[in-house]
């Protein structure tokens, strides 16, 4: 084939959508995220977004924000409408595997494509400024006198702040089924909620509640991490006498029916994008740790946080 006439079909196929995104100078990227504003997978996913563009591997990138069931409807937007498209991709994390298990939604992880993991992160539990209780210790006396007049604020069931709930009811002597737990479709609702006192207890990502909390608005108690977060002088549940630790990782997958050249070239593109200095801002602004892991290793530890997940839900009464 004439040199000119292969780099016109070569264009072509670009133009088309049919190459990998490795094979074009630069992509349009489409990010679902199956969240609402203002949470974890929303900051996740414009920063991922952002890092791709300052790494040249994304030429222009659209967000789609579509919230509710743990990231199951985003999740059964992205299957139907992203087959085989190459240039998609979608964020996600723990808090699906967890909605998953107790949603049991009509369509899985299996019908995407694994591409990588992205973060860990631990959760925080805070109180609102104006709330009568001041520690944990406050929060469990509670809970043990009437455990329903104990809300807790935080993502869709079976996100990881709602199954640390759980388990911290179980550690503490409470029936976890009978924990008050109130779940919103995105971050910023849940903090919203927070902020105006209408629930007892919130939990999220610490990045999510950062800043709020460095401003005094709430007041952190409590985090679920085996040794303090570095800068952040938070006691952990275990050293408050509650042996409950569990940690939150986010991640990123494809649409259905991509090739597995289209899948590494993606992946390629996301772990370039992650060695930015965009990303690396990110990184130090929401105090997430680099968690990368990707292909056939991501799809195996996914599998294995799907069995882990699901038997300490079913051991702390939630399915």
């Amino acid at each position: 084939m004439r040199r000119d006439t292969f780099l016109k079909s070569l264009a072509a196929l670009a133009a088309a959508g049919a190459l990998p995104v490795s094979a074009q100078t630069a992509a349009a990227i489409k990010m679902m995220i199956p969240a609402n504003p203002g949470g974890g997978w929303d900051t996740t996913g414009r920063a991922l977004g952002k890092a791709m563009q300052d790494a040249g591997v994304a030429s222009s990138v659209t967000y789609d924000n579509k919230g509710g069931a743990a990231g199951a409807i985003g999740l059964a937007q992205f299957v139907n409408g992203s087959k085989g498209d190459p240039n998609a991709v979608m964020v996600m994390g723990a808090v699906m595997l967890g909605g998953i298990i107790t949603g049991k939604p009509p369509v899985g992880l299996d019908k995407v494509t694994p591409l990588a993991r992205l973060t860990s992160e631990y959760n925080v539990f805070v109180l609102p400024s104006n709330s009568p209780f001041k520690s944990m210790k406050d929060v469990v006396d509670q809970l043990k006198k009437d455990p329903g007049s104990v809300k807790w604020g935080g993502g869709s069931r079976g996100s990881t702040e709602h199954i640390a709930a759980a388990m911290i009811a179980r550690e503490v002597g409470v029936d976890p089924a009978k924990i008050n737990y109130v779940a919103f479709r995105g971050g910023g609702e849940a903090t919203a909620a927070i902020l105006g006192g209408n629930v007892t207890i919130g939990g999220s990502g610490y990045s999510e509640f950062a800043e709020y909390i460095a401003a005094g608005k709430m007041r952190a108690i409590g985090v679920t991490s085996g040794k303090r977060l570095k800068g952040v002088e938070v006691p952990t549940l275990k050293e408050q006498g509650i042996n409950v630790e569990i940690g939150n990782w986010r991640g990123v997958y494809g649409a259905p029916g991509i090739d597995k050249a289209q899948r590494d070239a993606l992946i390629a593109s996301i772990e370039k994008a992650t060695k930015s200095k965009a990303w690396s801002e990110a990184l130090a602004k929401n105090d997430w740790t680099p968690a990368w892991m990707a292909g056939d290793a991501f799809a195996s530890f996914v599998d294995q946080e799907f069995a882990s997940l699901r038997a300490t839900m079913v051991k702390s009464g939630m399915v």
